[in-house]
């Protein structure tokens, strides 16, 4: 796993950045009458095994159909596969559904997944994605390693290019070998990291070719028109190929903005058709702005503070409590927020099957009385500090949550800002004093293993904050290979009841979609990544 710095500064009124045009001035209808538009952010790249960030997986969801999607409950469905089994939940075999064809006219294969797999877990090409693969046979022998255990130099190459435990079987249909049983192995498989490209993505066998993800090309409901890099608009149009669900729309427009502020004011003006965020400042008053016009729908964010566990002021379990009983959640979502985001007093999100209300317990909840007395006791430190990252707009309610402390706890709290997350991290990587240190993390399937496993097991990519728990690990790691969904989320849960004793971090808020719409479109839905679905999406006849 990976962990994903999560923004929220154009949400935020007092650090809103100064308001500008998109980069360009495509009209509300983009590129026609039956065409739509929808506000993104600049995507940092448009190659699946190398994107995560939600704008360029936004236009992605465009441009393919991946294995499987999730229903109403959040459960994976087959989509581009027809089948997805395994008899022992370490061997799975992966039939595809016939008909799709990439938009260049190729026929999608088997080798068009394996290609792209291999691609992506093989650690020189640096993908950002290639995290998700490394729950397939052979993927440490992808990884460079360290001959004499001198670490981190001198590396040798990867033993291999490839990954062993995939195997094709027929044009239709191959094979994945996991390296141990994985349940929920279907549910990651909705992730862009598993998406296929066709024969014309490859130099030669494992080299990309020449430009190709500048005129990216998939097997979804529509396609790439033209480039995509520095461009004010991303346009797309209806592939009329495509097997799936047809969309009533001919094309879109991903008008790109760096300010939230001037996207709500167009949506509003008719300028634009989608709004993928309101600005929290314009939440409580955007269904009357847009008449009605605004929705919200589960998000699978979480905001959280984290103890590094390297610091011997953290090291008892009652000072991580009382500092997390001296946060009122409530008033900082509503002061500072606007209701835009909600209260967190559980380890995972609510869209997540095994998710409970309250598992963080009396931990949670806002008690300044009992936090006093705890921190007291256990002489917790006079001074506190809460590190985060300048660049993501964390600012106001930083501050606030130190108000908060030195209200609630009697101390000195200053927020400290590094200029980008990726500084941030790399003072806790090297165990630099960074007080306590703010994470936001989005789930990259619909699973409790996607927050527990990489965000607190002794080997997991994102416990940033050192956390160490040998029971917590083999309960998470039982799950895995549970045989059955009801096993696997008992042993979840009681792995999360270790989190809300040992309390590693303090959970504040998920994360909600508030988005908003013109009058000339129907239809909008935003799913649990935020993203827009262009299937679904109508243009009224009057338009």
């Amino acid at each position: 796993m990976q962990l994903r710095a999560i923004a929220v500064c154009a949400i935020l009124p007092a650090l809103a950045l100064t308001a500008c045009d998109p980069l360009g001035g495509e009209s509300a209808s983009g590129t026609g009458p039956r065409s739509v538009s929808v506000q993104i952010a600049q995507p940092r790249h448009l190659l699946p095994t190398n994107t995560n960030d939600p704008d360029g997986a936004q236009v992605l969801s465009a441009l393919f159909a991946p294995l499987v999607t999730y229903d109403g409950d959040h459960r994976p469905r087959e989509l581009a596969a027809e089948s997805i089994k395994s008899t022992d939940r370490r061997v799975w075999t992966i039939t595809l559904k016939d008909g799709y064809t990439f938009h260049n006219g190729e026929k999608v294969t088997a080798d068009s997944y394996i290609n792209a797999w291999n691609y992506g877990a093989y650690a020189p090409n640096r993908q950002s994605n290639g995290y998700f693969f490394a729950k397939i046979g052979g993927y440490a022998d992808t990884q460079p390693t360290d001959p004499d255990g001198a670490g981190p130099q001198p590396v040798a190459e990867p033993k291999a290019k490839t990954l062993s435990g995939l195997k094709k079987l027929d044009d239709r249909t191959f094979q994945v070998t996991l390296s141990t049983p994985f349940t929920e192995f279907k549910a990651m498989l909705g992730d862009t990291a598993f998406y296929p490209l066709p024969t014309s993505a490859w130099k030669e066998p494992g080299v990309l070719a020449d430009g190709f993800e500048d005129a990216i090309v998939g097997q979804g409901p529509f396609k790439l028109k033209g480039g995509w890099r520095d461009k004010s608009a991303i346009e797309v149009e209806r592939f009329d190929a495509y097997p799936g669900d047809k969309p009533s729309v001919e094309s879109a427009a991903f008008r790109v903005y760096d300010n939230l502020a001037k996207a709500y004011e167009d949506v509003r003006d008719g300028d634009l058709d989608v709004i993928r965020t309101i600005p929290a400042e314009q939440v409580t008053s955007a269904a009357k702005d847009l008449d009605g016009r605004a929705g919200s729908s589960p998000d699978s964010t979480i905001q959280f503070l984290a103890f590094p566990a390297y610091r011997p002021e953290f090291f008892k379990g009652s000072v991580r409590r009382a500092v997390s009983m001296a946060i009122d959640r409530d008033a900082i979502v509503t002061s500072v927020f606007h209701g835009a985001q909600r209260p967190a007093r559980s380890f995972v999100a609510p869209v997540v099957t095994g998710y409970r209300e309250n598992s963080c317990g009396a931990a949670c909840e806002f008690d300044p009385a009992e936090a006093k007395r705890l921190y007291t006791e256990a002489e917790g430190p006079a001074t506190l500090q809460i590190s985060y990252n300048d660049d993501g707009g964390h600012r106001a309610w930083v501050e606030a949550t130190c108000a908060q402390l030195q209200a609630n706890l009697g101390v000195q709290c200053t927020a400290v800002a590094e200029p980008r997350f990726g500084d941030l991290l790399a003072k806790v990587e090297q165990h630099k004093a960074v007080g306590l240190f703010r994470m936001g993390w989005p789930m990259d399937y619909p699973s409790m293993e996607s927050y527990l496993a990489p965000l607190y097991s002794t080997a997991g990519s994102s416990n940033y904050a050192g956390y160490r728990n040998a029971r917590f690990d083999t309960l998470v790691n039982d799950a895995m290979q549970a045989p059955d969904e009801a096993a696997t989320i008992k042993k979840y849960q009681e792995a999360e009841d270790i989190l809300a004793r040992d309390m590693p971090v303090v959970p504040l808020r998920f994360g909600q979609n508030n988005y908003g719409y013109s009058a000339r479109v129907g239809g909008v839905e935003l799913d649990i990544f935020g993203r827009v679905s262009l299937t679904k999406i109508t243009v009224s006849a009057a338009a």
